[in-house]
């Protein structure tokens, strides 16, 4: 299967690995085609069965793992994440902030796409990058808005909105981070009057919201404490 065409040289780009690499493009098109590459690569690596084999190549492991999130939960994802954890060489950067996979390729920087790759498959939950496309959530572009990040030194572990109050948790990049206060900008508030903010220790005050093109500001304590914002 062609990886891509390029037609001002008339040359197919095939994938090395058959149906394999486009499985991701496919789920959300072709289900059963997709599924059916994902189950041949799984039985393959021993992933369904025995132990997993095949997998120090970073570039078929990563693919696996980005497509196992898709397709299986539960114990078939736990064997292969059990694998993957010491063939990854997991790392974090403390001073960055930043958790990475290193695939064991002694390189100065982390390989950017595997570690999509292999992130969208952790997060991933079976049949959650099919519904992206088929049943796309349109109501959230009507819905609360959060910006003005301080990031990276600020990062949001949540920012959700779950109907009737917003959600925010603020993490610092690092131990000099933590602590420290930030500010988030807030707009899209379904009203504009009689919002509290309710702080991870359990007190709540009244929040004023702003009706300018700015938003409101909202501070926060980056602590990793969770905060709501909700209409009384």
């Amino acid at each position: 299967m062609d990886l891509y065409y390029d037609p001002i040289v008339d040359e197919h780009v095939s994938s090395p690995m058959g149906l394999i690499a486009p499985v991701w493009y496919l789920a959300p098109q072709q289900r059963e085609i997709a599924e059916s590459a994902w189950t041949m690569a799984a039985t393959l690596t021993g992933l369904l069965g025995g132990e997993p084999s095949g997998l120090e190549d970073p570039n078929l492991a990563s693919l696996l793992a980005w497509h196992t999130g898709e397709f299986a939960d539960g114990e078939v994802k736990a064997r292969l994440w059990e694998h993957l954890d010491q063939v990854f060489e997991p790392s974090w950067d403390h001073d960055l902030g930043e958790f990475t996979f290193r695939f064991g390729l002694d390189e100065p920087h982390p390989r950017g796409q595997m570690n999509a790759r292999a992130m969208a498959g952790w997060v991933c939950g079976p049949g959650a990058w099919h519904r992206v496309f088929n049943e796309p959530n349109l109501e959230k572009f009507d819905e609360p808005t959060v910006s003005g990040l301080d990031f990276p030194r600020v990062a949001l572990s949540e920012a959700r909105w779950d109907g009737t109050a917003l959600h925010l948790v603020a993490h610092p990049q690092n131990a000099s981070v933590r602590d420290t206060r930030t500010s988030v900008q807030i707009d899209g508030l379904p009203s504009s009057d009689g919002w509290m903010l309710t702080c991870p220790d359990g007190s709540t005050t009244a929040v004023e919201m702003s009706s300018s093109s700015t938003g409101t500001e909202l501070e926060l304590v980056v602590d990793g404490g969770g905060y709501q914002l909700w209409r009384s």
